[in-house]
């Protein structure tokens, strides 16, 4: 099972990072590049525990669905959010934020199961796991810029 991590330092406060990271607004923003776009669930505001939505998106061309839901929160240090449904075996994605002498420290920790058994292991090899670790970075620096906008 992959897992991928990145830390990046925002300089900002925590309690902001926080909020901007379980954004759907911001989500939907710092994702655009994928035309991500929310379908149900939470459409706006700040996701809680409990919570799901469903994304809507274009990944290798091809337009699909996942579905997440925040499945622990301890503001403003952590959340997780897990896939219900969609196109990975599996998925949890864990937010993790410390503050700094400077701001905060944001921490992503991407952890996935491929579907298809060995095809996804090869996929996962070839160009799937560089394409989400590109994905986690993007999105981390999109809400640096954000919060440092602010």
């Amino acid at each position: 099972m992959p897992v991928i991590q990145y830390e990046i330092h925002i300089n900002a406060p925590i309690n902001q990072c926080f909020d901007l990271a379980r954004d759907v607004m911001i989500h939907t923003e710092t994702t655009s590049k994928t035309k991500e776009k929310i379908v149900s669930g939470v459409q706006e505001g700040l996701m809680e525990e409990g919570d799901t939505v469903t994304w809507e998106a274009i990944h290798f061309g091809v337009k699909q669905r996942l579905t997440a839901q925040i499945v622990e929160l301890h503001k403003p240090h952590k959340f997780v959010d897990v896939m219900v449904k969609g196109a990975f075996h599996s998925f949890t994605h864990t937010h993790e934020f410390r503050e700094s002498e400077k701001g905060t420290v944001m921490k992503d920790t991407f952890s996935y199961q491929s579907p298809f058994g060995i095809l996804g292991k090869l996929a996962n090899q070839l160009f799937l796991e560089r394409y989400m670790t590109q994905f986690i970075v993007v999105r981390a620096n999109e809400i640096k810029r954000i919060a440092e906008k602010k």
